[in-house]
C-alpha cells in the first residue's frame, strides 16, 4: 500500500510544526511529507527580528529553531527557495516554481496544509517600493533592513544625513522597530495615522505610550497619513511625505501591520473571513474541504470574548495550529478553541500589554460595559526599584464578566496580563478575580497586586452603575 502524500505550503512556524508533528505520528512508509518554502530559512522566530535588528540578538541564526537539514533528517522532503504558485484542488496537486532555476513542476497530495503566513501592509503610494523602504516579516526582510542601515550609516561622515529613520505605523511592529532604530543610533520619527500609538489599546492608554516614546527621544506624530515616499537622484528614499509635512529619511520601516497571505487560497475559492484570513473548523481543517488544513498567520481565529473571528498574527498561535494540524493529519486528534487576544510588547523599558476587548471592540459587538483605571507599582512601594504601572479593566454591565485588560508600565508590568488572560478564558467576573490567590512578596508585588486592585475598582464601578 502506497504511503499517503502530505504537502505543506510554508516552511515557518505553522507549516513545519505540522510537518514535524505528523512525522512523529507516522513514519515515511505511511506518510510522505513534502514541504515548500520560498525563502532561505525555516522554523524561525519572526517576532525576534526587531531585537536582532536592534542588536539585542547578536546573530541571525539564533532566531532559527530548526534548519532545513534538520527537517530533512526527519524524512521531510523540504524544498527551499521554491514557491507554490497554484493549487489544483480537484486534481489534488500543487504547482511550484524553483526561484533559482526558474523551473516549475507539479506535486500531488492526499492531504494539504496551507501555512502561507502574512505579508506586511504596503500601501499603493508613490515611492513605496523604492530602495530603503522595508517591510519586516521574514529573516530575508530583516537582513535587507540591516544592509540598508549599514549603507545609510556609511554616509554619516558626509553630513547630517544618513542616520534618519522614519517608521510608518505605531502598532506592535512600529514601536518595536522604532526602538531598534534608536539603538542603532538613528534619529527616529514615527508617523501614526491614528489618534495615539498602539491602536490595540484604548486612546487613553495609548497616550501613556506616546508620552514614554517622547521621553525616550522618539518623535511620534499622530494623525499623520503618509501620502508618498520621496526619492533622490539615485532612486533611494529621501523623505516621507504627509499632507502636512515632509520628514527626511534615509531608511523607512513599514510598521503598518500585516494581512493574511491568502492569494493562492482565494484563487481556488477557499473560504475566507471578513478580515481576509482562511476559515477553518476547530481541527484547523479548511471549511468545506476534508483534506485541506490551514494555520498560522493566514487564518482567522475565534475571539472567545467577542464571539467573532479575527486575524491575529502571532507565533504562539501559529505553533499551536501546527501541532494541532499535524496531530489530525497524522491520525491523532486536536482542536484549537480560540483566543482572547493577548499580546505584549515593549519600547525600551516601557512594557505594553493587552488582552480581551477594547472599548470600541465591546461596542462593536453590542456589549454594555464599565471601565476602571488604576495606578500602582510592580513591587511594594517601599521596595527599591518599584516602578509605576497603569492598569485599565473593562467588565460587562450587570453580569460583571471580565471583558478586557490593558497594562502600560515598567518592572515586569507586561506579564501581569497573563492573569487576566486566564480569567477571560475561564469566563470569570471581576468580583471573582478579587479573590484570586496570587503570589506576594515585596520584591515582586504590593500586597494587593495591580490587577486585583483594578478588579476591585471595577467592582465598585459596577455597583455604582446599579449592577449589585
Amino acid at each position: 500500500m502506497a504511503a499517503e502524500r502530505l504537502v505543506v505550503i510554508g516552511g515557518d512556524a505553522a507549516g513545519m510544526s505540522a510537518a514535524s508533528q505528523a512525522r512523529r505520528l507516522k513514519g515515511p512508509a505511511e506518510l510522505g511529507i513534502t514541504a515548500f518554502e520560498r525563502g532561505h530559512f525555516t522554523s524561525y522566530s519572526a517576532c525576534g527580528i526587531p531585537y536582532w535588528v536592534g542588536g539585542d540578538v547578536a546573530e541571525r541564526d539564533e532566531l532559527i529553531a530548526r534548519t532545513p537539514e534538520e527537517h530533512r533528517a526527519r524524512a521531510i522532503d523540504l524544498r527551499m527557495r521554491t514557491e507554490v504558485t497554484e493549487i489544483d484542488v480537484a486534481g489534488q496537486r500543487v504547482r511550484a516554481l524553483d526561484r533559482d532555476s526558474g523551473e516549475t513542476s507539479w506535486t500531488g497530495f492526499d492531504k494539504l496544509v496551507i501555512a502561507t503566513g502574512a505579508r506586511p501592509v504596503r500601501p499603493a503610494l508613490p515611492g513605496m517600493d523604492a530602495p530603503g523602504v522595508h517591510g519586516v516579516q521574514t529573516l530575508d526582510d530583516g537582513q535587507a533592513l540591516l544592509d540598508s542601515l549599514n549603507r545609510a550609516g556609511a554616509f554619516r561622515a558626509e553630513g547630517p544625513e544618513g542616520r534618519r529613520a522614519v517608521v510608518v505605523g505605531a502598532g506592535y511592529i512600529g514601536v518595536e522597530m522604532a526602538e531598534a532604530m534608536l539603538k542603532r543610533g538613528f534619529e527616529v520619527t514615527v508617523l501614526n495615522r491614528g489618534e495615539q500609538p498602539m491602536a490595540t489599546l484604548d486612546p487613553d492608554m495609548g497616550r501613556l505610550v506616546h508620552d514614554a516614546m517622547d521621553g525616550l527621544g522618539i518623535t511620534t506624530v499622530n494623525g499623520a497619513a503618509v501620502t508618498a515616499i520621496r526619492t533622490g537622484p539615485d532612486g533611494r528614499v529621501r523623505a516621507v511625505e504627509t499632507a502636512d509635512a515632509s520628514y527626511p529619511a534615509d531608511v523607512v520601516v513599514l510598521g503598518i501591520g500585516v494581512e493574511p497571505e491568502t492569494t493562492l487560497a482565494r484563487a481556488v475559492g477557499l473560504p475566507v473571513g471578513p478580515h481576509g484570513g482562511l476559515l477553518t473548523d476547530l481541527s484547523m481543517r479548511v471549511v468545506g474541504h476534508d483534506n485541506i488544513w490551514a494555520g498560522g498567520d493566514c487564518v482567522e481565529v475565534l475571539d472567545l470574548v467577542a464571539g467573532r473571528t479575527r486575524h491575529i498574527a502571532l507565533g504562539t498561535h501559529a505553533n499551536k495550529h501546527g501541532q494541532i494540524i499535524g496531530s489530525n493529519v497524522g491520525g491523532g486528534y486536536g482542536t484549537f478553541p480560540g483566543v482572547v487576544g493577548t499580546a505584549v510588547s515593549k519600547v525600551c523599558d516601557l512594557e505594553i500589554a493587552r488582552t480581551g476587548l477594547r472599548e470600541k471592540d465591546a461596542r462593536a459587538v453590542g456589549l454594555r460595559f464599565v471601565t476602571a483605571t488604576i495606578e500602582s507599582t510592580g513591587r511594594a512601594g517601599y521596595y527599591p526599584g518599584a516602578r509605576p504601572m497603569t492598569v485599565k479593566m473593562l467588565a460587562e454591565f450587570r453580569t460583571g464578566r471580565l471583558l478586557g485588560v490593558q497594562i502600560v508600565g515598567r518592572d515586569g508590568a507586561a506579564k501581569r496580563v497573563d492573569v487576566a488572560a486566564v480569567a477571560l478564558t475561564a469566563g470569570m467576573t471581576v468580583e471573582q478575580m478579587t479573590a484570586l490567590d496570587l503570589g506576594y512578596a515585596p520584591p515582586f508585588s504590593p500586597v494587593w497586586d495591580p490587577v486585583l486592585v483594578a478588579a476591585r475598582k471595577t467592582v465598585t464601578a459596577l455597583r455604582r452603575a446599579g449592577t449589585a
